[in-house]
């Protein structure tokens, strides 16, 4: 797996654009995995890739850190961050699983809506900041050990 993720960033790296804009793109896909709209993070995808005139491959793969292995981690945190920076006083809810409805899920969650949002934004704008240096400074350091 490790191999694989290697050889895909590899191919990114390769592509005909600037490091700018590489680098510019993938902070765009993991600022979109880290975001709150669940279930329209290709879309935005496509639409950031655009709109900004940037390789949509490139978003995608990032925002592809956002899968179903890591979502539940992920959005977890950002929910527990915002609770924090929000001082929301709310307790993990207690669900009665069988008597569940649209309704009722909306009844508890609607208290973690403010902290998700605030979390999964400011996470997403640090992470998306972060990951434009390191993949900048990882493009151009290929290029130049290709070169030589």
């Amino acid at each position: 797996m490790k191999r694989y993720i290697k050889d895909r960033l590899h191919s990114l790296f390769k592509l005909n654009d600037p490091p700018h804009k590489l680098a510019l793109a993938f902070a765009i896909g993991i600022f979109i995995a880290f975001s709150p709209t669940i279930g329209f993070h290709m879309i935005s995808c496509v639409a950031c890739g655009m709109l900004f005139r940037l390789n949509t491959l490139v978003i995608i793969t990032a925002s592809l850190l956002n899968n179903p292995w890591t979502m539940v981690p992920m959005y977890a945190f950002c929910i527990w961050f915002g609770i924090q920076i929000t001082g929301a006083d709310i307790a993990t809810p207690s669900i009665a699983w069988n008597e569940l409805t649209l309704t009722t899920a909306y009844l508890i969650l609607k208290p973690y809506l403010w902290p998700y949002i605030a979390g999964t934004l400011i996470i997403g704008t640090l992470a998306g900041v972060i990951s434009y240096f390191l993949f900048h400074w990882a493009v151009v350091r290929y290029r130049k050990m290709e070169k030589s």
